[in-house]
């Protein structure tokens, strides 16, 4: 498997900068979601307040079905870009050292407050931080829920399993260009006719219907996210793909919305029965909506990215704001990293007011992202070690 060569990838593709915001923005919401689950009626948070609402599962419903998707996406063809330039070895060892070093480096420090203040939500626990550790670390190997093949009674990775997700696919996609065979060229003819991208959907509407669903992976399967992340790497950089994303844009965003529609009262109806899992279930109505799912989150992306992908404004001096892109690129992981324990530490001490939900709710969404963007940016970003234990790239000399 290689990177397409079709004649029109004879010349490397366009750099996107503009997808950094698009990121930046996605894991900025997250502090939003991940704040609205403390109020949320279905969802077991790490801090629950004492009133809850339903309004916040429909609420995430129109951002799950293409947040994380759209994440994955644009990771794959960053992938595309750094694959390129220094082939399967390199990317391999460039994903482990941006990816792997956070992800141990916040595994040891920063993963196990949440599941400290789970437990501290309770008036009759008084362990200690520095007691609570050893019951965090205690842990065995156990691969049948690959790549997560850690476990213990405590012990979790919690909100970077996009990170231990995407640095999996990262190396198996490594794996698959230095041994595998080389990348088809056919699914570029689904470019061609109107609307003909939409069909890219079906693999994953497929995956989605009968792998089922995992509500702790933000409602998606896993493997639903490799085809994102595949497709991202294959297609988002083919320029035919890119403007039949531009052209049918307004297509895929009425196809998505009608999708959604009807999804998703499917989906609710599904799990109304004593027991039901809508997430897992083979029913045949749980079956449709989870096909249903998977279809609209395709569609929402290609109308996300083709109305997205227009000129970008000039700055004064006839380029784009580079500096901006810059720093939104570098904040991107860090503050993914640093936003839910931050989250759920700034709800722990919100929840005990008596105040209505939406000052409650503003309030925590306020102080976690002053909080979040300080850490990093006072924290993170000032000195190479820190820089280096968050994944973030070295400033390129000028």
């Amino acid at each position: 498997m290689t990177a397409p060569t079709g004649p029109s990838q004879q010349a490397a593709p366009e750099r996107r900068p503009e997808l950094d915001a698009m990121r930046a923005l996605v894991v900025v919401g997250l502090v939003f979601f991940h704040a609205s689950l403390v109020f949320d009626t279905r969802d077991d948070y790490y801090v629950k307040n004492a009133e809850t609402t339903q309004i916040t599962f429909f609420i995430a419903a129109l951002c799950v079905i293409w947040a994380m998707p759209l994440l994955f996406l644009i990771a794959g063809l960053g992938s595309w870009h750094s694959m390129r330039r220094r082939g399967p070895g390199g990317f391999a060892v460039e994903r482990l050292l941006r990816l792997g070093v956070p992800l141990v480096f916040a595994t040891a420090t920063i993963m196990p407050v949440p599941q400290w203040l789970r437990l501290r939500a309770d008036p009759a626990y008084h362990e200690s931080y520095l007691a609570f550790l050893p019951k965090f670390y205690a842990v065995r190997v156990d691969l049948s829920n690959f790549p997560f093949v850690l476990r213990g009674t405590y012990f979790e990775t919690g909100h970077l399993w996009f990170v231990v997700l995407l640095l999996t696919f990262s190396l198996l996609l490594a794996a698959a260009v230095r041994w595998g065979p080389p990348a088809l060229e056919w699914p570029a003819a689904l470019s061609r006719p109107r609307g003909g991208l939409l069909v890219l959907g079906l693999p994953i509407a497929l995956v989605c219907a009968f792998a089922g669903l995992e509500e702790s992976f933000s409602g998606w399967s896993r493997w639903a996210f490799l085809l994102f992340f595949l497709y991202g790497y294959f297609f988002v950089s083919e320029p035919r793909f890119r403007a039949a994303m531009r052209r049918d844009w307004v297509p895929a965003a009425v196809v998505g919305v009608a999708l959604m529609a009807v999804g998703v009262p499917g989906f609710v109806i599904a799990g109304d029965a004593p027991g039901a899992d809508p997430f897992t279930d083979m029913t045949p109505l749980a079956i449709g909506a989870r096909t249903l799912y998977g279809l609209a989150g395709w569609c929402w992306l290609v109308a996300i990215l083709g109305a997205r992908d227009r000129p970008r404004p000039l700055s004064a001096s006839g380029k784009p704001p580079r500096r901006v892109y810059a720093y939104l690129s570098s904040a991107v992981l860090p503050l993914y990293v640093l936003h839910q324990p931050i989250v759920v530490a700034v709800a722990y001490f919100v929840v005990g007011w008596k105040a209505p939900i939406l000052v409650e709710y503003l309030v925590i969404v306020t102080i976690s992202l002053v909080l979040t963007v300080g850490v990093y940016d006072l924290l993170v970003r000032r000195t190479r070690v820190t820089r280096f234990l968050f994944g973030m790239r070295e400033p390129t000399a000028r």
